[in-house]
């Protein structure tokens, strides 16, 4: 179930328009909280707005998975590389996903481990 929950939460970072929204809707509690050191936001439209901005600041990069995630409970965390499909991640952070009594991600801290210069 967790991994599930993991490919669920980097395909809503890599997906755009309908898919997000679909994504966000199916997977993501309406009054999911999200904060990491750069932003502190709420809600489908808070993810969808920070989500905008990497694709922004990060054109044609993607988000996978780095190494495994460790579970217990209803919380997951795992690494994720940000960068070329198939290359080296320009940016590795540290996720700790907790979820609903739905299994719904509800709350999401976010740690930078490596971020370009």
């Amino acid at each position: 179930m967790m991994e599930d929950v993991v490919r669920q939460y980097l395909a809503t970072w890599n997906a755009t328009g309908d898919e997000r929204a679909t994504l966000l809707s199916a997977h993501w509690s309406p009054d999911v909280t999200y904060t990491d050191p750069m932003a502190e936001v709420s809600g489908h439209e808070g993810i969808s707005s920070i989500v905008d901005g990497v694709q922004a600041q990060f054109p044609g990069s993607v988000f996978t998975r780095v190494g495994e995630a460790d579970a217990h409970h209803r919380q997951v965390r795992f690494r994720w590389g940000l960068g070329p499909e198939g290359a080296e991640p320009l940016v590795i952070g540290f996720d700790v996903l907790v979820l609903d009594e739905s299994g719904r991600i509800q709350d999401v801290r976010g740690f930078l481990d490596k971020v370009p210069a």
